[in-house]
């Protein structure tokens, strides 16, 4: 498996966590020993791992949240470090996502994730599968 489609398949796993309101796997797709951050849509940013996973277990323990889709996930190489740029579907709400991993332990771990809204991206397919997108 290339590096690019190591770290989608790694980015699709967030997702499917997120969907799945599966908090045990979306903690421990987070790094342990580099520095994170995260930026939910409208929150303040979070740079300490406890806050991180503390506001991943209140969104995926909330039953009013909505569904999630990954779309046109491109993934960009450089390293031991990588980013994925997607489109977020939840429900009528498009929003660009950010997704930065590293190397860790010979896994790709997150870093980073930033969410906002944004207009609807060109190309958005309804039949492309999650994940899909260049490779890097």
């Amino acid at each position: 498996m290339t590096h690019g489609a190591a770290v989608l398949f790694v980015n699709e796993a967030f997702y499917a966590a997120f969907r799945e309101r599966d908090f045990e796997t979306m903690e421990g797709l987070w790094a342990r020993r580099a520095p994170v951050a995260c930026i939910h849509p409208g929150w303040q940013a979070l740079d300490d791992r406890e806050d991180i996973v503390e506001s991943w277990q209140a969104i995926l323990g909330n039953p009013d949240s909505p569904s999630i889709q990954c779309r046109n996930a491109e993934a960009f190489v450089l390293g031991e470090a990588a980013f994925v740029v997607c489109y977020e579907e939840l429900g009528d709400s498009i929003l660009v996502a950010t997704n930065v991993f590293v190397q860790e332990d010979g896994s790709w771990k997150l870093v980073h994730h930033q969410a906002g809204p944004c207009n609807a991206p060109p190309g958005l397919d309804e039949d492309e599968g999650p994940g899909s997108g260049p490779l890097q």
